[in-house]
């Protein structure tokens, strides 16, 4: 390969970058923190372990997801409709909408705990972020948005500043990738490694990447280049999960202090790595609220859109995508109100969701798996047969896992 043809390739795939490492990032939202944190503080470095299959398994479900976009030019919630019917779409589009709304409130509480954290008002700064969010989805575009959201990309670097200032057995953690070190299973530790499947591989994350895709308008000439940033994308998704876990073993798990919430981690690290890793974790912490916050509502606009064939786009303007833009609003303002209520049980609102998005998940790869096996749609760019043995083993251990986590929930 000669200097010319490599420029022209890496042009190519700067052209189609953004929509699969935006939507793999964004899995690591604040409920995404919390959860890697909880981990790391608890069972230290042998969470780790469960990283290298969630990222296989991250990058090969968002490459069905892609492939159907680019592909077909419909988004999932459109195929659904149109192959399953409107009974079906209505069914799965209440699902995701509960199992979304969960989450939103679940960032809008840790972001409720870094405002307290950094002393800043919460309501008028809760406040401040809805206005923002809203007027950036709604008067910018495509191209304003995505450019953001890479933006908010740089700031989760916070996270490996603070597992440096740590000081970790950075030996241990890489073999622990690989090998599990110090793993005694036990029913707290499956249920940790089912939480932190559920935080990185979510049924929004599948209908958000198809969505914004399409919104990226890229032509079937450049799947290759898309297929090649999806695994990008979710390598680069679980560097930062590593690095979390890495931040709270090396600290908190190694000196026994006990995390009731992931969303204090950023308070408890400081005593043993420094003011300077406490104040980066709560930035990091306090970027992925505001990314989730905003993503996570995005999905739930997009869904609607496709599910009952009504324009929806980041390209189009309020007066044409109305149902959209006040989608998206609605659901910010609910769930701020929602995590600003002192009797609500934040905790149990993140468990429900988790079991519905745990539920949805096996659901949603049977679609991926149908949609992408399916001639008449994908025509030569159907699934090949180690793909399918992959997601529907894959789907197996989900749905076992979602029975233990529902049944562990309610015990």
């Amino acid at each position: 390969m000669n200097l010319s043809s490599l420029k022209r390739r890496l042009l190519l795939f700067l052209l189609v970058f953004g929509p699969a490492t935006i939507t793999a990032i964004s899995d690591n939202d604040a409920a995404g923190v919390a959860t890697y944190s909880l981990a790391g503080a608890r069972f230290g470095y042998s969470m780790l372990f469960v990283l290298f299959y969630v990222t296989l398994l991250l990058g090969i479900t968002q490459e069905m997801g892609i492939r159907i976009a680019i592909v077909t030019g419909k988004g999932l919630g459109d195929i659904i409709r149109e192959k399953f019917g409107i009974l079906v779409s209505i069914v799965v589009f209440f699902a995701l909408s509960l199992a979304n709304m969960g989450s939103i409130v679940a960032n809008f509480a840790a972001l409720k705990t870094t405002t307290s954290m950094f002393h800043i008002p919460t309501i008028p700064f809760m406040v401040l972020i809805i206005v923002f969010a809203f007027l950036f989805v709604s008067k910018g575009n495509y191209i304003t948005n995505q450019r953001l959201f890479l933006l908010g990309m740089v700031l989760y670097f916070a996270y490996v500043i603070s597992a440096v200032k740590g000081s970790p057995d950075w030996e241990k953690a890489f073999v622990s990738v690989f090998l599990p070190t110090d793993l005694k299973l036990s029913g707290e530790f499956v249920f940790s490694a089912i939480a932190v499947l559920g935080t990185t591989i979510t049924p929004w994350g599948q209908f958000f990447v198809q969505s914004y895709l399409l919104d990226k308008k890229i032509s079937l000439e450049k799947l290759k280049y898309v297929q090649f940033e999806t695994f990008f994308g979710a390598f680069l998704t679980n560097f930062f999960s590593f690095f979390m876990i890495v931040a709270t073993a090396a600290t908190l798990f190694v000196h026994k202090i006990p995390l009731v919430s992931g969303e204090e981690a950023a308070l408890a690290i400081r005593p043993f790595a420094g003011e300077l890793a406490g104040i980066l974790f709560g930035v990091g912490l306090l970027n992925a609220a505001i990314m989730g916050i905003i993503i996570i509502s995005l999905t739930t606009a997009y869904a609607f859109s496709e599910f009952f064939g009504l324009v929806g786009s980041l390209d189009v303007p309020f007066q044409k995508g109305k149902a959209f833009y006040i989608i998206f609003l609605a659901q910010l303002v609910i769930a701020c109100l929602i995590a600003l209520i002192p009797s609500v049980n934040l905790f149990k609102i993140v468990l429900v969701t988790q079991s519905v998005n745990g539920i949805l998940l096996p659901v949603i790869f049977y679609f991926l798996l149908n949609i992408t096996n399916d001639k008449e749609l994908m025509g030569t760019y159907t699934n090949k047969k180690w793909y399918n043995y992959f997601a529907i083993i894959s789907s197996v251990l989900i749905i076992i896992a979602s029975l233990f986590t529902i049944v562990s929930f309610f015990l």
